[in-house]
Protein backbone atom coordinates (compact mmCIF):
# COMPACT_ATOMS: atom_id res chain seq x y z
CA UNK A 1 0.00 0.00 0.00
CA UNK A 2 1.60 3.00 -1.07
CA UNK A 3 1.10 6.62 0.64
CA UNK A 4 2.33 9.76 1.87
CA UNK A 5 4.57 10.34 4.39
CA UNK A 6 2.17 11.08 7.74
CA UNK A 7 4.94 12.51 9.95
CA UNK A 8 3.08 15.50 10.86
CA UNK A 9 4.53 18.67 10.00
CA UNK A 10 4.75 21.46 12.33
CA UNK A 11 3.14 24.82 11.67
CA UNK A 12 3.36 28.48 13.49
CA UNK A 13 0.28 29.76 14.86
CA UNK A 14 0.23 32.88 12.35
CA UNK A 15 0.57 29.96 9.65
CA UNK A 16 -2.35 27.75 10.58
CA UNK A 17 -4.45 30.99 11.28
CA UNK A 18 -3.91 32.37 7.50
CA UNK A 19 -4.33 28.66 6.36
CA UNK A 20 -7.50 28.68 7.62
CA UNK A 21 -8.80 32.66 6.37
CA UNK A 22 -7.69 31.26 2.39
CA UNK A 23 -9.10 27.38 2.68
CA UNK A 24 -12.53 28.49 4.28
CA UNK A 25 -12.77 31.97 2.05
CA UNK A 26 -11.76 29.41 -1.04
CA UNK A 27 -15.00 27.04 -0.15
CA UNK A 28 -17.27 29.60 0.39
CA UNK A 29 -16.48 31.42 -3.12
CA UNK A 30 -17.08 27.57 -4.29
CA UNK A 31 -20.57 27.51 -2.63
CA UNK A 32 -21.39 30.68 -4.32
CA UNK A 33 -19.56 30.19 -8.09
CA UNK A 34 -19.40 26.55 -8.21
CA UNK A 35 -21.64 24.46 -10.42
CA UNK A 36 -22.78 21.91 -7.72
CA UNK A 37 -26.52 22.42 -6.87
CA UNK A 38 -26.36 21.62 -3.38
CA UNK A 39 -29.49 19.75 -1.58
CA UNK A 40 -31.57 22.05 0.53
CA UNK A 41 -35.18 20.25 0.14
CA UNK A 42 -37.03 18.52 3.48
CA UNK A 43 -39.73 16.26 3.77
CA UNK A 44 -41.34 15.24 7.22
CA UNK A 45 -42.91 12.18 5.90
CA UNK A 46 -40.67 9.30 6.24
CA UNK A 47 -39.68 7.78 2.87
CA UNK A 48 -40.86 3.80 2.56
CA UNK A 49 -37.76 1.78 2.28
CA UNK A 50 -35.18 1.80 4.34
CA UNK A 51 -31.34 1.88 2.37
CA UNK A 52 -29.17 1.36 5.62
CA UNK A 53 -29.71 2.49 9.68
CA UNK A 54 -26.97 2.37 12.11
CA UNK A 55 -26.57 3.95 15.56
CA UNK A 56 -24.15 5.09 17.85
CA UNK A 57 -23.42 5.61 21.36
CA UNK A 58 -23.56 9.51 22.57
CA UNK A 59 -21.45 8.90 25.93
CA UNK A 60 -17.95 6.83 26.25
CA UNK A 61 -15.43 6.73 29.11
CA UNK A 62 -12.18 8.01 27.19
CA UNK A 63 -8.47 8.00 28.58
CA UNK A 64 -7.83 11.80 30.20
CA UNK A 65 -11.26 13.11 28.53
CA UNK A 66 -13.60 15.09 30.90
CA UNK A 67 -16.80 13.54 30.54
CA UNK A 68 -18.36 17.45 30.89
CA UNK A 69 -17.27 17.99 26.75
CA UNK A 70 -19.30 14.53 25.80
CA UNK A 71 -22.30 15.83 27.58
CA UNK A 72 -21.67 19.51 25.57
CA UNK A 73 -21.21 17.28 22.83
CA UNK A 74 -24.72 15.74 23.27
CA UNK A 75 -25.95 19.70 23.12
CA UNK A 76 -23.83 20.44 19.75
CA UNK A 77 -25.60 17.47 18.22
CA UNK A 78 -28.71 18.81 18.75
CA UNK A 79 -28.24 21.54 17.15
CA UNK A 80 -26.69 19.95 13.87
CA UNK A 81 -28.89 17.21 13.77
CA UNK A 82 -31.75 19.82 13.15
CA UNK A 83 -29.81 21.40 10.48
CA UNK A 84 -29.67 18.06 8.43
CA UNK A 85 -32.44 15.83 9.42
CA UNK A 86 -35.55 15.50 6.62
CA UNK A 87 -32.91 16.66 4.07
CA UNK A 88 -33.72 15.55 0.40
CA UNK A 89 -31.17 14.96 -2.25
CA UNK A 90 -32.63 14.76 -5.67
CA UNK A 91 -30.89 13.30 -8.31
CA UNK A 92 -28.04 15.73 -9.27
CA UNK A 93 -27.76 17.19 -6.36
CA UNK A 94 -25.16 17.08 -3.90
CA UNK A 95 -25.29 16.42 0.15
CA UNK A 96 -23.06 19.19 2.06
CA UNK A 97 -22.27 18.99 5.72
CA UNK A 98 -21.13 22.04 6.24
CA UNK A 99 -23.22 24.23 4.17
CA UNK A 100 -26.26 22.56 5.65
CA UNK A 101 -25.46 22.95 9.22
CA UNK A 102 -23.72 26.02 8.97
CA UNK A 103 -20.15 27.09 11.37
CA UNK A 104 -20.82 26.19 14.72
CA UNK A 105 -20.70 29.24 17.07
CA UNK A 106 -21.70 30.10 20.55
CA UNK A 107 -23.95 32.76 19.29
CA UNK A 108 -26.10 29.78 17.72
CA UNK A 109 -26.12 27.46 21.47
CA UNK A 110 -23.15 25.50 20.61
CA UNK A 111 -20.98 24.84 23.58
CA UNK A 112 -17.56 23.72 23.71
CA UNK A 113 -16.94 19.94 23.26
CA UNK A 114 -14.12 17.83 22.37
CA UNK A 115 -11.70 18.69 19.06
CA UNK A 116 -8.85 16.63 17.46
CA UNK A 117 -6.23 18.63 16.83
CA UNK A 118 -2.75 17.12 15.71
CA UNK A 119 -3.28 14.01 17.45
CA UNK A 120 -4.44 16.14 20.70
CA UNK A 121 -7.55 16.39 22.27
CA UNK A 122 -8.83 20.51 22.75
CA UNK A 123 -11.83 21.87 23.55
CA UNK A 124 -13.49 23.72 21.23
CA UNK A 125 -16.96 25.49 20.05
CA UNK A 126 -19.04 23.04 18.23
CA UNK A 127 -16.93 20.36 19.12
CA UNK A 128 -18.06 16.54 18.99
CA UNK A 129 -19.55 16.95 15.42
CA UNK A 130 -17.64 14.14 13.93
CA UNK A 131 -20.07 11.61 14.97
CA UNK A 132 -22.46 12.75 13.03
CA UNK A 133 -20.37 12.73 10.05
CA UNK A 134 -19.16 9.90 11.24
CA UNK A 135 -22.68 8.33 11.17
CA UNK A 136 -23.59 9.92 8.06
CA UNK A 137 -20.12 8.20 6.01
CA UNK A 138 -20.75 5.07 7.37
CA UNK A 139 -24.47 4.64 6.40
CA UNK A 140 -23.37 6.36 2.98
CA UNK A 141 -21.27 3.48 2.08
CA UNK A 142 -24.30 0.86 2.28
CA UNK A 143 -26.11 2.63 -0.10
CA UNK A 144 -25.68 3.31 -4.04
CA UNK A 145 -24.58 6.76 -3.11
CA UNK A 146 -21.09 8.69 -4.45
CA UNK A 147 -19.29 10.09 -1.89
CA UNK A 148 -17.42 12.87 -4.15
CA UNK A 149 -15.13 14.34 -0.26
CA UNK A 150 -14.19 12.69 2.38
CA UNK A 151 -11.09 13.36 4.83
CA UNK A 152 -9.74 10.76 6.38
CA UNK A 153 -8.50 10.82 10.33
CA UNK A 154 -4.92 11.80 10.42
CA UNK A 155 -4.23 10.38 13.70
CA UNK A 156 -5.62 7.03 15.53
CA UNK A 157 -6.09 8.60 19.34
CA UNK A 158 -7.68 6.17 20.88
CA UNK A 159 -7.17 2.51 21.71
CA UNK A 160 -10.13 0.49 19.88
CA UNK A 161 -12.32 -0.07 22.79
CA UNK A 162 -15.89 -1.92 21.79
CA UNK A 163 -15.14 -1.18 18.11
CA UNK A 164 -17.28 -2.60 15.90
CA UNK A 165 -16.79 -0.70 12.72
CA UNK A 166 -13.49 -1.17 10.54
CA UNK A 167 -10.57 1.10 11.35
CA UNK A 168 -11.06 4.21 9.19
CA UNK A 169 -14.89 3.80 8.32
CA UNK A 170 -15.49 7.95 9.39
CA UNK A 171 -15.32 10.97 8.49
CA UNK A 172 -13.84 13.89 10.02
CA UNK A 173 -14.87 17.36 9.43
CA UNK A 174 -13.44 20.89 9.94
CA UNK A 175 -15.42 23.65 8.94
CA UNK A 176 -16.08 24.44 6.39
CA UNK A 177 -13.11 23.45 3.89
CA UNK A 178 -13.10 19.72 5.38
CA UNK A 179 -16.51 18.96 4.08
CA UNK A 180 -18.86 15.89 4.02
CA UNK A 181 -20.42 15.64 0.49
CA UNK A 182 -22.56 13.11 -1.17
CA UNK A 183 -23.97 13.08 -4.93
CA UNK A 184 -27.30 11.27 -5.74
CA UNK A 185 -26.10 9.97 -9.29
CA UNK A 186 -29.62 7.57 -9.33
CA UNK A 187 -32.70 8.46 -10.98
CA UNK A 188 -34.93 8.96 -7.96
CA UNK A 189 -34.76 11.17 -4.75
CA UNK A 190 -33.40 9.92 -0.90
CA UNK A 191 -34.34 10.83 2.50
CA UNK A 192 -32.06 11.51 4.95
CA UNK A 193 -33.43 11.00 8.68
CA UNK A 194 -31.16 12.07 11.60
CA UNK A 195 -32.25 11.83 15.05
CA UNK A 196 -31.22 11.18 19.24
CA UNK A 197 -32.49 10.24 22.22
CA UNK A 198 -31.05 10.02 25.98
CA UNK A 199 -28.08 7.37 24.93
CA UNK A 200 -27.74 7.30 21.12
CA UNK A 201 -27.12 8.98 18.16
CA UNK A 202 -29.18 7.16 15.13
CA UNK A 203 -29.44 7.61 11.35
CA UNK A 204 -31.00 5.97 8.14
CA UNK A 205 -30.77 7.03 4.57
CA UNK A 206 -34.25 6.07 3.18
CA UNK A 207 -36.01 6.29 0.12
CA UNK A 208 -39.79 5.95 -2.01
CA UNK A 209 -38.30 3.06 -4.19
CA UNK A 210 -37.81 -0.76 -3.93
CA UNK A 211 -34.41 -1.84 -2.72
CA UNK A 212 -32.80 -4.46 -5.82
CA UNK A 213 -29.46 -4.48 -3.38
CA UNK A 214 -27.30 -4.30 -0.29
CA UNK A 215 -24.20 -3.57 1.08
CA UNK A 216 -21.38 -5.26 3.01
CA UNK A 217 -18.42 -3.18 4.09
CA UNK A 218 -15.52 -4.84 5.20
CA UNK A 219 -11.53 -4.19 5.32
CA UNK A 220 -8.73 -5.22 3.96
CA UNK A 221 -4.93 -5.63 4.53
CA UNK A 222 -5.05 -3.66 7.69
CA UNK A 223 -1.62 -3.26 9.35
CA UNK A 224 0.35 -1.28 11.67
CA UNK A 225 4.13 -0.30 11.45
CA UNK A 226 6.50 1.77 13.19
CA UNK A 227 7.68 4.68 11.68
CA UNK A 228 11.09 6.11 11.33
CA UNK A 229 10.50 9.02 13.30
CA UNK A 230 9.69 6.44 16.09
CA UNK A 231 5.65 6.65 16.00
CA UNK A 232 2.92 3.79 15.01
CA UNK A 233 0.86 4.14 12.14
CA UNK A 234 -2.13 2.65 10.92
CA UNK A 235 -3.21 1.46 7.40
CA UNK A 236 -6.34 -0.39 5.27
CA UNK A 237 -8.31 -0.92 2.74
CA UNK A 238 -11.77 -0.38 2.79
CA UNK A 239 -14.07 -2.14 0.27
CA UNK A 240 -17.58 -3.16 0.07
CA UNK A 241 -19.72 -6.26 -1.35
CA UNK A 242 -22.64 -5.30 -3.32
CA UNK A 243 -25.32 -8.31 -2.93
CA UNK A 244 -28.86 -8.65 -4.92
CA UNK A 245 -32.07 -9.42 -3.17
CA UNK A 246 -31.48 -12.56 -3.44
CA UNK A 247 -28.08 -12.68 -1.38
CA UNK A 248 -26.09 -13.07 -4.37
CA UNK A 249 -22.82 -11.08 -4.70
CA UNK A 250 -22.73 -8.78 -8.05
CA UNK A 251 -19.62 -6.77 -7.06
CA UNK A 252 -16.80 -6.45 -4.61
CA UNK A 253 -15.20 -2.64 -5.06
CA UNK A 254 -13.39 -0.50 -3.60
CA UNK A 255 -14.19 2.39 -1.62
CA UNK A 256 -11.42 4.57 0.08
CA UNK A 257 -7.66 3.67 2.35
CA UNK A 258 -6.62 5.26 5.53
CA UNK A 259 -3.20 5.87 7.06
CA UNK A 260 -3.10 7.37 10.58
CA UNK A 261 -0.60 8.12 13.10
CA UNK A 262 -1.65 6.15 15.86
CA UNK A 263 -1.40 8.14 19.36
CA UNK A 264 -0.87 5.43 21.72
CA UNK A 265 1.08 2.08 21.49
CA UNK A 266 0.29 -0.98 20.34
CA UNK A 267 -0.96 -3.76 22.55
CA UNK A 268 1.53 -6.27 23.44
CA UNK A 269 -0.27 -9.08 22.25
CA UNK A 270 -0.49 -8.02 19.10
CA UNK A 271 3.08 -7.25 18.68
CA UNK A 272 3.56 -10.16 16.03
CA UNK A 273 1.22 -8.07 13.63
CA UNK A 274 3.41 -4.75 13.27
CA UNK A 275 5.70 -4.39 11.26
Amino acid sequence: MEYASIKPKRRTKIRILLGKFFYRSKRRLYWIFGDIKFATTRDSIPYRYTYFRHSTPLLRQLKDVDMYLQHNKIENLKIAVNKVNEVIVKPGETFSYWKLIGKPTKRKGYKEGMILFNGTVKEGIGGGLCQLSNLIYWMTIHTPLTVIERYRHSYDVFPDSNRILPFGSGATCVYNYRDLMIRNDTKTPVQLKIWLDDSMLYGCWRTNVKLIETYKVYEKEHYMKRELFGKYSRHNKIYRKIFDMEGKEIADEYVTENHALMMYEPYLEDKARYQ
